[in-house]
């Protein structure tokens, strides 16, 4: 396939050392984590910002990119999985309407996505909007080709992956990832926008690696940074997509239910430093949690609403708490 337009030594190169200031959207986080810097993380539009726009459509990645600068993102993230025809679409959830534990219909249709043909699942209104399920070309085709995109890869067509290090099984995962890899990547070699990969599921990572091995890729840790690092290493994954709970310095770590995990001494700001990696965190709601993680110097926000920082964060040290 066609290595899209950002390609791994592109990802960690130069100053900025980040996707983001490849992009020239961002910059450069300082070699000297202590002295004065005046600038802000980049801004991925989590599912084409979520908060404002029905998620993961094509009027969400169509807005979230093309709208007013002060409220365009540098990266739109979404979720693809197949329908069962085995096309490509941009979905989060497993259900057609299971949001909620099933209190909330995120579309009016049922049943699992790739149990579903395509013609029912692309006919599906998202949250009573009049905007539907769409494939994966579509979106992509909403983007303009200087505005990144995140896909994230939420499932191949399965009830039986394993979620996170995939340990003895990796193998078996590998062969269930390996068609839909096959095609999300097809689909991707024909768009110039520069594109960056992620996914919970070693077996996914791991399968984006041997097929598209210049393509950048990170790997979304969940509850522990210990087996996360792990992943990402054996991988060299160039970018590392924590929660918000898992970066030291902050208000936020170690609350609701990581308060007792394998990772209260490690600072993954730091080992991304050291490891020249990027720190993209998610999910992002406002903007206490948006200043609070640029002062501890993430790359990257994953942010369900645009205009969470409308200018510099970071301004005295990573420890720093002041906003200005």
């Amino acid at each position: 396939m066609r290595t899209p337009r950002l390609n791994r030594r592109e990802f960690v190169a130069g100053t900025g050392m980040t996707l983001f200031g490849a992009l020239g959207t961002a910059n450069a986080r300082p070699d000297d984590p202590d002295s004065p810097s005046h600038w802000r993380p980049s801004i991925v539009a989590h599912r084409g910002f979520a908060g404002i726009y029905p998620e993961n459509t094509a009027l969400a990645a169509r807005r979230a990119s093309r709208g007013p600068h002060y409220s365009r993102a540098a990266m739109i993230e979404i979720d693809v999985m197949p329908t069962r025809d085995g096309d490509v679409v941009v979905f989060h959830d497993d259900r057609l309407s299971s949001r909620d534990g099933g209190e909330r219909g995120l579309t009016d249709e049922s049943g699992v996505v790739w149990e579903t043909p395509t013609d029912v699942v692309t006919s599906a209104s998202v949250l009573d909007s009049n905007e539907t399920v769409p494939l994966l070309s579509d979106v992509l085709a909403e983007i303009p080709p200087h505005v990144g995109v995140n896909i994230e890869f939420k499932n191949p067509g399965s009830h039986d992956v394993v979620f996170g290090p995939a340990g003895d099984a990796l193998e078996n995962q590998r062969a269930i990832w390996r068609p839909f890899t096959e095609r999300v990547l097809e689909i991707c070699s024909g768009v110039d926008n520069p594109v960056l990969v992620s996914s919970f599921y070693e077996a996914a990572i791991a399968e984006i690696r041997e097929q598209a091995p210049g393509l950048p890729v990170g790997f979304l840790l969940w509850d522990s940074i210990v087996d996360g690092l792990e992943v990402v290493r054996r991988y060299d994954c160039e970018a590392i997509h924590p929660p918000r709970n898992m970066i030291k310095n902050t208000p936020f770590f170690g609350d609701e239910y990581y308060t007792d995990g394998p990772f209260a001494n490690i600072d993954l700001i730091d080992v991304a430093r050291e490891e020249q990696r990027v720190v993209n965190v998610y999910t992002i709601t406002d903007w206490y949690q948006a200043t609070q993680l640029a002062n501890a110097g993430v790359d990257g926000l994953i942010c369900d609403y645009p205009n969470l920082i409308s200018h510099p964060g970071r301004t005295t040290s990573k420890n720093s708490n002041t906003y200005q």
